[in-house]
């Protein structure tokens, strides 16, 4: 069983702290190199969007990143207290129109679904939770 947690001031200079922090615990969870990358990445991304969107890029704020390990599932949580997020206002880009007009930016969320085996959302008194789990497979 494994469970750490780190809570850190919202800025994207630690955000290699966080990658670092996911990947040690992915790794000793079992997890390869590429399925650690993976990992890395989602939440690399999920942590971003706290600090651009649900803080507006304002340093004095928390957010926390949990990680727990069952023996069969790796499951990152990522706890904020800022802007709340609607999943029901967010729809599914279409890629080909997105590369047609070299959009930047907006695939956030697409990107951490397709990294992640189940990607969970949840708002509970006043605080943002976001929940991206992995399961260890036959790698």
């Amino acid at each position: 069983m494994l469970n750490n947690a780190i809570r850190l001031n919202s800025t994207t200079t630690n955000l290699q702290v966080i990658r670092e922090f996911v990947a040690d615990n992915a790794r000793t969870a079992g997890f390869g190199d590429d399925v650690v990358y993976k990992i890395e990445l989602a939440v690399d991304e999920a942590c971003t969007n706290v600090i651009k969107h649900s803080y507006k890029n304002d340093p004095s704020k928390e957010l926390s990143v949990s990680i727990s390990w069952d023996g069969k599932k790796l499951t990152v949580e990522i706890t904020d207290s800022g802007l709340p997020f609607d999943p029901a206002a967010y729809h599914q880009p279409d890629l080909g129109a997105f590369i047609k007009q070299r959009k930047r930016g907006g695939l956030g969320l697409h990107l951490i679904r397709s990294l992640m085996d189940e990607v969970r959302y949840g708002r509970n008194n006043e605080k943002n939770q976001i929940v991206l789990i992995k399961e260890l497979k036959n790698q």
